[in-house]
C-alpha cells in the first residue's frame, strides 16, 4: 500500500490502511454510500439489515482490505474491498474470488480528485494481493458511475439492472 501524500489544493492528504476497529468510520462512510441521493437509511437499517450489515464489517481475516485518506488528522475519504461469500453476497458480488469495492469521499473534499486516487490505490493494493479483478454496484443516476467508467470499470453483463461494474486487473 502506498501512503503518500499529494496536495489536495488545500492541504496535503496522507493515506493509510483502514482497519477493522474503525467501525464508526466504516459506518459513516457505508451511510454515505449508501446516501449519495439524499437520507434513506439510517445507521440502525444499517446495523440491522444483513444485506447492508456487512458493508459495515471489515473482516481482514476474509481478505477484507482498505485505505483511509486523511487531512490534518481527519479522515476524509475512504475505499474498502469486502471478500463476501456467496451465502451472503453485496449488491456488486460477482463471485468469491472477486473483492467488492465501496468509495466514500467527505461532501466537503468532492471533486478535488481524491475519489480517483482512492479508486487507483485500492486497484493497486488488490493487485499486489493478487486478485484479478474487483467489482462494485452504483445506481444508474449516482455521478460516480462516470468515475468508475472513465477508471475502466465495465459493466457485468446481465447485472446492468443491478449496476453491477468490474475491473480487470
Amino acid at each position: 500500500m502506498h501512503l503518500e501524500q499529494y496536495d489536495s489544493g488545500m492541504s496535503f492528504v496522507r493515506f493509510r490502511p483502514l482497519v477493522a476497529s474503525e467501525v464508526s468510520l466504516i459506518e459513516t462512510a457505508s451511510l454515505g454510500t449508501l446516501n449519495w441521493c439524499g437520507p434513506r437509511f439510517t445507521l440502525d437499517d444499517l446495523r440491522s439489515d444483513p444485506e447492508l450489515a456487512h458493508y459495515a464489517k471489515l473482516i481482514p481475516e476474509r481478505g477484507d482490505f482498505g485505505i483511509v485518506a486523511e487531512q490534518d488528522d481527519m479522515p476524509v475519504g475512504v475505499v474498502w474491498a469486502l471478500c463476501l461469500p456467496r451465502t451472503d453476497p453485496g449488491y456488486g458480488f460477482v463471485d468469491e474470488d472477486t473483492p467488492e469495492l465501496a468509495l466514500w469521499v467527505h461532501p466537503n473534499n468532492r471533486r478535488q480528485g481524491l475519489g480517483r486516487t482512492l479508486l487507483r490505490e485500492l486497484a493497486n493494493e488488490a493487485a499486489s494481493r493478487r486478485y484479478n479483478q474487483i467489482s462494485l454496484s452504483v445506481e444508474e443516476d449516482n455521478h460516480s458511475k462516470k468515475l468508475y467508467s472513465s477508471e475502466g470499470f465495465k459493466e457485468v453483463p446481465g447485472k446492468e439492472a443491478d449496476g453491477v461494474m468490474l475491473l480487470k486487473l
